[in-house]
């Protein structure tokens, strides 16, 4: 009976075929328009060289110039700072040494590592590195008190993105019964498609992180939904069992994770925006205006979604689809439409999710998957 069911299940998986090509083609296309776009623009290197002034305020260094060498000694491109300190370097594709010229420093000015100058750096993809160049002596570390606060912070804005990306995983546990193990991969996908609007763009245009993060929303909610059409729901009506989805599941989590590792390769790579943010000194700990942004956008997302379960409709259906299935359908609640949106806003979230990670952490291509469990935990 089980291999029957498995059987059914597989011969529902077929009928996504094309669904699938389609997305992995536009994986594709884009991560061929990152590679175009890299070898006409180069990489970017950039950086913020700021000091303390007599008030402790930051402060920029003008004036100060950085030189690029490439692996055979070659200068190959030099910049000086801007009144705010901001520099930045348009290179090919490469590995290169930045050198901070120091006879160019103010008078008094020294650099807080010498020994780390020149920085390394490695551009690949057109893609975009910070590299910073700390100035006079390192601050003294706050004593133990302060380092616990800074982390529970740093815990809590973990914590509310796993959370976000969570949402999607527990609903769609409630209302099918399925523990989805390729939902890992919705989180890499959204980061990686976040990444590629940002440093490839659409038609040569590099895409500012916020209209595209709107864009990876609307494609990951459309391809969860996408999915559940051509997947899910003919195993549902051929009644396949959980057990079957299971594994299936899992087939897809290995399948796209890997087609994810084909297409952007096995290297950790950082957005393009918001790298560099000078972070706020809030008394028992520091945070970073991003990272306060992202706190407020999974809060009030978390809020929003906790709302609209209790109070809409639509949600009131979702809690009975969830609670009894067969009971729900019998008062005249369309339970297909019912989880069909769950998979669209699930898929949604754990996009947006995605981003917000990226945003935080380096993006690489298991980045999903290694979180999984702590979403399940959620």
């Amino acid at each position: 009976m089980g291999g029957v069911q498995l059987m059914t299940a597989f011969t529902g998986v077929r009928r996504s075929a094309m669904a699938l090509a389609f997305g992995l083609l536009l994986l594709v296309g884009l991560g061929a328009g990152a590679s175009v776009s890299a070898q006409e623009s180069g990489g970017e290197v950039k950086g913020n060289l700021v000091q303390k002034d007599d008030d402790g305020e930051r402060v920029g260094v003008p004036g100060v110039t950085f030189r690029a060498f490439d692996e055979s000694g070659a200068e190959v491109s030099s910049t000086t700072t801007a009144e705010d300190g901001s520099w930045s370097m348009i290179v090919p594709e490469g590995t290169y040494d930045i050198l901070l010229d120091v006879e160019t420093l103010p008078a008094g000015v020294s650099l807080r590592n010498p020994d780390k100058n020149p920085a390394s750096v490695t551009l690949i993809d057109g893609s975009s590195k910070s590299t910073l160049f700390p100035l006079g002596e390192a601050e003294a570390s706050s004593a133990g008190g302060n380092t616990v606060i800074q982390l529970i912070v740093d815990g809590l804005k973990l914590g509310l993105i796993i959370a976000m990306c969570a949402i999607g995983l527990s609903l769609i546990y409630g209302t099918t019964g399925l523990t989805n193990f390729a939902h890992g991969e919705s989180v890499t996908f959204g980061a990686v498609m976040a990444y590629l609007l940002n440093n490839a763009g659409v038609f040569g245009v590099r895409l500012h992180l916020i209209p595209a993060t709107v864009i990876v929303v609307l494609i990951c909610g459309s391809a969860g939904g996408l999915f559940n059409r051509t997947v899910w729901r003919p195993m549902r009506r051929r009644g396949a069992s959980l057990v079957a989805a299971l594994v299936v599941s899992i087939g897809f989590s290995i399948f796209f994770r890997y087609v994810i590792l084909f297409i952007f390769s096995g290297r950790a790579k950082r957005l393009r925006d918001y790298q560099i943010q000078e972070q706020w000194d809030l008394g028992l700990f520091r945070l970073a205006p991003k990272d306060l942004v992202l706190m407020i956008i999974s809060v009030s997302v978390l809020v929003g979604v906790a709302s609209a379960l209790q109070f809409t409709r639509m949600g009131k259906a979702m809690r009975a689809v969830s609670d009894n299935r067969d009971l729900a359908e019998s008062t005249g609640i369309d339970v297909e439409r019912v989880i069909s949106l769950v998979w669209i806003c699930g898929s949604a979230l754990a996009g947006l999710g995605g981003v917000l990670f990226g945003l935080t952490e380096s993006i690489n291509w298991e980045m999903g998957f290694r979180i999984l469990l702590l979403m399940f935990a959620g």
